[in-house]
């Protein structure tokens, strides 16, 4: 660390942006301190540096910044977080300063924000089964810990109320040691804040979670560092401590659009509808931040939720959030108007990594074949469905109207379930037998015969 710099050069504000001329040495990602003329000090990160000036972020309001009165220290390090065990179980806002009524943290040591880049060849392959209790999830399209799983979901659907009982029900299949969640709230709303807090405290989850909070109405700037400061401390529970860690952040959209207003003030060339042309690589500098280490106990898993604008999947930030994550998790509108909760999309819906994490040991050596089919039947539901809707469903034939029905048990008791009901994959697993044993035995083409023998006969007898 060298010595502290003070300037009293700056040149212009333009945004959330800060022009310090005259400046020599700045590094990038450097963090500034920045005193107003009445004593207040803001935090600035150093995001452009040529011979003479230092283009600096400011993570708060530039209103007040006098050009002429107000000075710029540059300290010589990046910005970096106090983490401790001692952070479970407490809220924190955007930049990490406790914004709960507890005691003062006693933080065990300081982290870069940005994180250690990790080789490659030291990361191991995700393996190991995260139940969440919800039964789309863990049958169709498991988590598997190490993965990174994206929430699509659109304006006016349960993202947080599917969100919050991830928290309070998640857990490591088969395993004793600890389980923690990171959640950070990016640009949410006062009132989704309370919901989050409450749902956790009301529910015990609190307990075992950190939780970063940055409100609407906070600097959107401080939108950049939020996930980064939820992410450093998942890594220090995670490899630090042996903890397996469950990261939670929403609202990704939020995030990309503070990226985009950065990049405007910064008058950088748009790329597709005005987001920046680095924002893959921005992205994938949080994404990639999940996963395992070769030797090390703990792992970190992600769960991003994002809403998609006018909920457009081909817009910019879940298409290229799905180029960098390992499946997605799609909310459906139509699911949650007929009054199913969670609303999962089970035709948009897709785990890359749920092989890894599934069959005899792990879940159940019936689950690939029952996922299969159960998506199969399904599918061939919504085309019975489609076609009824043209020549009316008298015309169907038998085996339509059977599938048709069959999709709508599966919609009612498969997908839907209570927002505090949690099933362990044993009981969810039955379910959809239960729903396959509506079908005669010889429609079950994708799941081994004996399988069908064992588990077959017996959900065709509990549904009589």
């Amino acid at each position: 660390m060298r010595f502290e710099i003070k300037y009293n050069t700056i040149e212009s504000v333009a945004g959330p942006l800060v022009v310090v001329g005259k400046v020599r040495n700045a590094a990038y990602n450097e963090i500034v301190k920045i005193r107003l003329p009445n004593g207040e000090q803001r935090l600035g990160q150093v995001l452009e540096t040529t011979d003479k000036h230092a283009v600096v972020q400011v993570f708060g309001p530039t209103q007040g910044i006098n050009v002429d009165a107000t000075s710029v220290s540059f300290l010589g390090e990046t910005l970096s977080v106090g983490v401790s065990e001692d952070m479970l179980g407490r809220v924190f806002d955007g930049q990490g300063r406790p914004r709960d009524v507890g005691a003062g943290i006693a933080y065990e040591s300081k982290r870069d924000i940005n994180g250690e880049p990790i080789n490659p060849s030291a990361r191991a392959m995700p393996s190991d089964f995260i139940e969440t209790g919800i039964s789309s999830i863990d049958a169709l399209f498991t988590l598997v810990r190490g993965q990174k799983l994206p929430i699509f979901s659109a304006a006016g659907l349960p993202h947080n109320e599917l969100t919050a009982q991830i928290v309070r029900q998640a857990r490591v299949k088969n395993s004793s040691e600890g389980f923690a969640v990171v959640f950070a709230g990016i640009g949410i709303t006062y009132d989704d804040a309370s919901y989050f807090i409450e749902e956790f405290r009301k529910t015990g989850a609190l307990s075992r979670t950190v939780a970063f909070i940055n409100l609407a109405d906070d600097p959107s700037i401080e939108r950049i560092i939020t996930p980064r400061i939820a992410l450093t401390t998942a890594e220090y529970l995670a490899y630090e401590k042996g903890m397996h860690v469950l990261v939670i952040l929403s609202d990704m959209t939020n995030y990309a659009e503070a990226l985009r207003e950065l990049s405007s003030a910064r008058e950088e060339v748009p790329g597709r509808r005005g987001y920046p042309g680095y924002m893959y690589t921005d992205l994938a500098s949080i994404y990639e931040r999940a996963g395992i280490i070769k030797g090390r106990k703990g792992s970190i898993t992600q769960f991003n939720v994002l809403t998609m604008p006018g909920g457009d999947i081909t817009h910019p930030i879940p298409d290229l959030t799905g180029y960098i994550t390992e499946g997605q998790i799609f909310l459906n509108g139509d699911l949650k108007n007929k009054g199913v909760y969670p609303p999962v999309g089970v035709q948009r819906s897709l785990s890359r990594l749920m092989n890894n994490g599934i069959g005899p040991g792990k879940t159940r050596e019936d689950h690939r074949g029952v996922a299969d089919q159960l998506g199969g039947a399904y599918s061939r539901a919504q085309e019975a469905k489609n076609l009824s809707a043209v020549v009316g469903a008298e015309a169907l034939s038998d085996s339509d109207k059977l599938y048709l029905k069959f999709g709508e048990a599966f919609e009612a008791r498969f997908i839907g379930q209570g927002q505090y009901e949690r099933r362990d994959i044993e009981k969810t697993l039955d379910i959809g037998w239960e729903l396959l044993s509506m079908l005669p035995e010889n429609e079950l083409t994708r799941i081994k015969k004996d399988y069908v023998a064992k588990y077959y006969k017996k959900a065709e007898k509990k549904s009589e």
